[in-house]
């Protein structure tokens, strides 16, 4: 079967293949591919190309358009349109009840992120929503979330608990999250971060919920296979750096993979902690010094950059982009959707604003949801068009890769394909 790309029709594309017949094997040739492979070339391009996906691995990377012979072969031809791996939004804390609007209008009307939690706003409020909530109303809130990163070309995301704060909650968020990735058409690595902030009911007794996360949550997830990963807040606002390795100890004897909040608001050493601890990231970031850069290179933890936050909560200290830059450290880019600081459901906007705010050149922001993404989560099968991996890809309506972070708004997505298939 042979399909013809059509810009102005993409709707009919996209049907066409979901109503055709299922094969096995499936060709997109005429295609430009930013493969963000180490090829020697900016974004690993390879003009003209032709990729070959079998079974949802990619089996083909060539150049040129020699079309296979054979009745089992569906070919695609892309009309000289982009193609990138599937986005991957490694850093999200999809999974909430309510809102925080209130607190928007606070911030806008001068209070601080610091002086709103301190109230008992901030995770607190959202913490009390999703308690409220069921566990069929936490999926189906955020599977509309979930619809609107997908249509812009995510086909990973990590999703974080940290709302519960309480075993019985955590779990009922986990679950939730493993849930919508039943029943969505894309990935998601989940991620226990019950050390996001201190419950009311463990208000004057921090060393008693630690003991609650590492006695009772870190097991009960650990023996029903909840989360792939453990996070933590490491802040003046959230827990100490010895209060957080307490949890590390235990997460990693338990065979969990870490990530860390650190840096945010102060220099708490956090991304120190994180790297010896041999975590996968240490992310936001903002008051990283060059010590802590260092231990993270010897470490290889990737440093996750989050526009979003920064943005939504005016801050003025931008992540040191030029030391990691300098040092060789993997940058990746994360939406950081959640409902405080971070109402973002657009992956692509963070590439624009990891440009704009950030600094970074359009291929360093590419490679921050592609390539460096997979490695923030641990991924070593997706992140790159390379053969072996997953047929996980999206095809762009643009004319040079650098659109990718230069246009806000507006649909340049074409197709977004999971394993080797249109979703």
């Amino acid at each position: 079967m042979s399909i013809q790309v059509n810009f102005m029709q993409k709707i009919i594309f996209v049907k066409c293949n979901r109503n055709g017949p299922l094969m096995s094997t499936t060709l997109w040739t005429d295609v430009n591919l930013l493969t963000m492979d180490d090829n020697g070339a900016p974004y690993g391009l390879i003009e003209n190309a032709t990729i070959t996906q079998k079974d949802g691995v990619i089996t083909n990377v060539s150049q040129g358009n020699n079309l296979p012979d054979g009745t089992n072969v569906k070919t695609v031809h892309c009309n000289g349109a982009y193609m990138t791996p599937g986005l991957i939004d490694c850093h999200t804390h999809l999974i909430y009840g309510g809102n925080r609007i209130d607190e928007f209008e606070k911030r806008l009307n001068g209070a601080s992120y610091e002086e709103i939690a301190k109230a008992g706003g901030g995770i607190i409020s959202t913490v009390k929503a999703t308690r409220a909530a069921s566990e069929d109303e936490l999926v189906e809130s955020a599977k509309k979330r979930l619809a609107s990163l997908q249509a812009e070309g995510v086909t990973t995301i990590e999703i974080k608990s940290g709302y519960g704060l309480d075993t019985n909650n955590e779990l009922k968020m986990l679950r939730a999250a493993k849930k919508l990735g039943r029943i969505s058409d894309i990935d998601i690595v989940t991620t226990f971060l019950g050390a996001h902030a201190l419950p009311p009911e463990f208000a004057n007794d921090r060393d008693g919920y630690i003991d609650l996360i590492i006695g009772q949550m870190l097991p009960k997830i650990a023996g029903e296979g909840l989360a792939d990963a453990v996070d933590g807040f490491c802040e003046t606002i959230g827990f100490t750096k010895p209060e957080m390795e307490q949890v590390f100890k235990t997460a990693k004897e338990l065979g969990f993979n870490l990530k860390l909040h650190a840096e945010q608001l102060s220099d708490q050493k956090g991304a120190q902690l994180a790297a010896k601890y041999g975590a996968l990231s240490a992310d936001h970031l903002e008051h990283l010094s060059e010590e802590s850069i260092l231990a993270m290179k010897k470490a290889g933890t990737i440093a996750v950059l989050l526009p979003g936050a920064y943005y939504t909560l005016r801050d003025t200290k931008l992540p040191p982009i030029d030391l990691l830059r300098a040092h060789n450290i993997p940058m990746a880019i994360a939406s950081d959707s959640n409902p405080g600081s971070s109402p973002v459901l657009s992956l692509k906007l963070m590439i624009h604003m990891a440009s704009t705010i950030f600094r970074m050149t359009p291929e360093e922001a590419l490679l921050g949801v592609t390539k460096n993404a997979a490695k923030a989560l641990g991924l070593k099968d997706r992140g790159i068009l390379r053969e072996g991996l997953k047929a996980d890809m999206v095809l762009w309506d643009i004319s040079h890769p650098a659109e990718l972070s230069y246009q806000v708004g507006g649909s340049q997505t074409l197709s977004v394909i999971k394993n080797g298939e249109i979703i």
